[in-house]
């Protein structure tokens, strides 16, 4: 499904909503699942949208279920400028991106890789990771200091090591490419498994830099993570 697209903004964002999100708790699939009314995924494209940087966007989503995302995601894009496309995702999260990739139109030479789980992203940090990629960096990945301390263990629980937090980044989405070298990347490891697209660049010996993330973007990945978004729902 396509919708048209009124030329706005150099970057394409991917949305991988195909999976179960089995950690939520059962019911419908994680994008799907309702937060104050709307689905994550309606969330998360409605800040994409407002994003100056967006053109376009492309979602993975499960079998079936075109036709419905359509219905939801159309209002919301209407009179945005921004473009939108529907695929069917596939079994893991690295053959959904690759689907959504090769379905995007030409005209994007920058592609922002985003996770529905990260509903509350706000539009600037997408505009700082396209940014960073438009200023020639290959790979940009949003990122927060980790706070906690984090510890070594063995298999049976014992502390092994203290690690420096003072090197350590906790990572989040959107991530950001340029269009070439994310197909890149995507081609040359076709193994599926992977869940972070920097990671693929990675592998390949790119560089990946960061730019500042932003706390309204955690993951929406438990049932207690869905209470505290409630929190940041526009009034």
């Amino acid at each position: 499904m396509t919708a048209s697209r009124a030329g706005r903004g150099d970057v394409a964002v991917l949305v991988p909503a195909a999976g179960r999100g089995e950690r939520l708790g059962p019911g419908l699939p994680k994008a799907l699942r309702e937060l104050a009314g709307s689905p994550l995924l309606v969330h998360a494209v409605r800040r994409l949208a407002q994003a100056d940087c967006v053109g376009h966007v492309v979602v993975a989503v499960p079998a079936g279920a075109v036709d419905s995302v359509s219905a939801l995601l159309t209002p919301v894009l209407a009179g945005s400028g921004v473009g939108l496309d529907l695929v069917v995702g596939g079994a893991e999260r690295q053959q959904s991106v690759a689907l959504a990739l090769a379905a995007v139109p030409g005209g994007y030479p920058i592609i922002l890789v985003h996770d529905a789980a990260r509903a509350f992203a706000p539009p600037e940090l997408v505009d700082r990771v396209a940014a960073a990629v438009r200023a020639g960096s290959d790979a940009v990945i949003p990122v927060l200091p980790v706070v906690d301390t984090i510890k070594q263990v063995d298999p049976d629980g014992a502390v092994t090591g203290t690690v420096d937090r003072s090197v350590l980044r906790a990572v989040q989405t959107p991530q950001g490419f340029r269009r070439t070298v994310l197909a890149a990347a995507h081609a040359a490891d076709t193994d599926g498994g992977a869940t972070d697209d920097a990671g693929l660049v990675e592998r390949l010996g790119g560089r990946v830099t960061t730019v500042p993330g932003a706390e309204s973007a955690f993951k929406i990945t438990r049932p207690f993570d869905l209470q505290v978004a409630a929190l940041l729902v526009d009034p």
